[in-house]
């Protein structure tokens, strides 16, 4: 087992209910598990690794819930900067058509290293594109070298353009090809521990990207296994709502119902247009929310009702989102975010 002692910070804020921070402190960790915090004079006084943390304020670790690694790759692209979703994926699509795997490699460590600069530690990731020699390997890869704590979600698209979907035909994979490589992926890196550094969810894209099939068949997969998750878009945009209500007869909360994504074991991208019944349902099965501020307004598509959601016991975290909509991977710059949109609709107290 080894022994990390950080000693001596200006300032070690914990978070903690009561909202302590402790002048002088230090944090001691045996084997990846912080044993200890408290002033520095009552903390072991030796450890295989000592930092010197004078100057510094610590902090735990932020988490990021909502992320496209890959989009790290397509910032700012012509003719996609005043489209709302649809057509913004429909200006993108093509183009990530040419991610292979050094590009997913490439962009997990550019995304991962902006994450840990802005005090992100741990991170989950949907990633969906899987032409050329693309896998999520190469991004597991990067996590491990780089030292972030992944939940890497093994994101698809099978619903193509012949069969009512939104995506263009040759970017779908067949549903088998999904399913086995899911299978692949949870059997080779899953660690379903408390401390797993690595863990494995299941990400179906959108409801306009995948069959029902698939859907139930991700959540029968998951549930086979301790502690695979499962993620994926939820009525992020009004245009979503129509897709569905033509598609299916159902709001996209409906459907998720149907497909039997709910439970604490699920959580939902975005989730702008809930009405109070179905923030009801998300507290009462558990479901949570990942918001991601930036990103709902880069593409303009609404304010999530995050007070309503938290009143009513939701849980909400947060996601920077892919930078293809949001510029930048800033977690603490997007907690920020969070607070001010909420004010700007709720008032100073929102």
């Amino acid at each position: 087992m080894s022994t990390l002692l950080l000693k001596d910070a200006d300032v070690v804020i914990t978070l903690d209910p009561l909202g302590t921070t402790i002048p002088g402190g230090g944090i001691y960790i045996r084997d990846n598990v912080i044993e200890q915090v408290g002033p520095t004079p009552d903390l072991p006084n030796t450890a295989d690794e000592t930092i010197d943390a004078r100057g510094l304020a610590l902090a735990p670790g932020l988490i990021n819930t909502h992320h496209h690694f890959f989009q790290s790759l397509f910032r700012a692209v012509p003719g996609a900067q005043d489209c709302g979703l649809f057509d913004w994926l429909r200006r993108l699509l093509p183009l990530y058509a040419g991610v292979d795997g050094e590009a997913v490699r490439i962009a997990s460590l550019t995304a991962m290293a902006e994450l840990l600069l802005s005090g992100c530690t741990t991170s989950s990731d949907h990633h969906y594109m899987f032409l050329h020699d693309a896998t999520l390997d190469a991004q597991i890869e990067a996590a491990s070298e780089i030292g972030l704590r992944l939940h890497a979600t093994r994101g698809s698209m099978s619903l193509g353009e012949r069969d009512g979907g939104l995506i263009s035909d040759d970017l779908v994979e067949d549903e088998e090809t999904i399913i086995a490589d899911s299978v692949r992926l949870i059997e080779r890196y899953h660690d379903p521990s408390p401390l797993a550094m690595l863990r494995i969810g299941l990400a179906p894209s959108t409801p306009f990207a995948v069959t029902k099939e698939l859907m139930r068949e991700s959540a029968a997969l998951a549930r086979s296994h301790t502690n695979v998750t499962l993620h994926t878009h939820v009525a992020e945009t009004r245009d979503e709502i129509e897709y569905c209500s033509q598609r299916f007869g159902q709001r996209p909360t409906q459907y998720m119902e149907e497909v039997g994504w709910l439970g604490p074991d699920v959580w939902w991208a975005h989730a702008v247009h809930l009405n109070d019944a179905e923030i009801a349902m998300l507290a009462q099965t558990g479901t949570g929310i990942a918001h991601c501020p930036s990103s709902n307004m880069r593409l303009g598509s609404g304010v999530c009702r995050v007070r309503d959601m938290l009143e009513a016991g939701v849980k909400v975290g947060l996601g920077v989102d892919g930078s293809a909509s949001n510029d930048t991977g800033h977690l603490l710059a997007e907690a920020r975010t969070a607070v001010l949109l909420q004010r700007a609709v709720h008032g100073a107290e929102g």
